[in-house]
């Protein structure tokens, strides 16, 4: 891997970065500085990217860290570096820009014409357009200067159209700061958590005698309250018999069996000692007796 940095094929102007290390120290002074932009202060790594960036497009260090952003996770160029590239081009015959209609007509024109080309690229945006984006109205440049972001709109889909090898994929800040910021999806990998159920330690006094009250209540106390297979089937025997003998109807019965059946699934699937956590828990076939 070469530690030398991209350079522009422009004459060099003011500090000449030769070597990754120049750039490198270059960037650890900038970020300490207050010439550094709000989102490159205090990271070198972050200015020495931008640095690279802007070299490989043709820009000189400062002018990098002016005009590289890096907006939603994608590096951008504003739209006055942008147009500065293009025009500064060989290939560049002339960039126009200019404003017609009011209202929802109120339509911004960039034409740029590649040297060699039979036509300009022409880009519109209009007032209608920008509402079908969601953008008209929305607090900051669109409402102070609706007419000025029309214009870079139109712009950057111009100059990216014409000029794509001076502006190398880049699309321009104020557009990428538009785009709405996807949710994340992207959950924190963790170990998964086992939830277990609470069974009741001690009734109270009331409960007590509404559970001796009512058998169905008195059978899920029993059910809860055990963390033995042997004696959830013999619960599950009992529960059957007081069917047929007219106890429970047939919906309490399937309720209890149903109870009783995801208590023995579940114990199944517990490591064998997962049980002396509840050692503080009895049997209580007489419940249902």
């Amino acid at each position: 891997m070469t530690t030398e940095i991209s350079t522009n094929t422009a004459p060099a102007r003011g500090l000449a970065l030769a070597s990754f290390d120049d750039a490198f120290r270059f960037s650890q002074m900038v970020a300490k500085s207050e010439f550094a932009p709000k989102d490159f202060k205090g990271k070198p790594e972050s200015c020495l990217l931008a640095i690279q960036h802007g070299s490989e497009i043709g820009l000189s260090p400062m002018q990098s860290l002016q005009s590289i952003a890096v907006i939603n996770g994608r590096p951008c160029v504003w739209g006055d570096a942008a147009l500065a590239l293009v025009q500064s081009s060989p290939a560049c015959e002339y960039v126009k820009e200019y404003v017609e209609g009011q209202g929802d007509s109120l339509t911004a024109i960039c034409e740029a014409k590649r040297r060699g080309y039979p036509a300009p690229t022409v880009s519109r945006f209009s007032m209608a357009d920008a509402k079908r984006a969601g953008l008209a109205g929305k607090s900051g440049p669109w409402s102070q200067y609706p007419e000025r972001m029309l214009a870079l709109r139109a712009r950057g889909f111009a100059l990216r159209n014409a000029f794509a090898d001076c502006l190398r994929g880049l699309v321009t800040a104020e557009e990428a700061q538009d785009y709405p910021v996807a949710a994340a999806t992207h959950k924190p990998v963790s170990e998964p958590v086992v939830v277990r159920p609470k069974f009741p330690e001690q009734l109270a006094p009331a409960e007590v005698a509404k559970v001796a009250a009512d058998p169905v209540e008195s059978a899920r106390l029993a059910i809860n309250r055990t963390n033995d297979l042997s004696v959830l089937d013999a619960l599950r025997d009992r529960v059957n018999q007081r069917h047929r003998e007219g106890t429970f109807t047939e919906a309490q019965r399937n309720e209890l069996v149903h109870l009783i059946d995801g208590k023995c699934e579940w114990l199944e699937s517990e490591p064998k000692d997962g049980e002396q956590e509840f050692t503080h828990e009895s049997p209580a076939t007489e419940a249902v007796s």
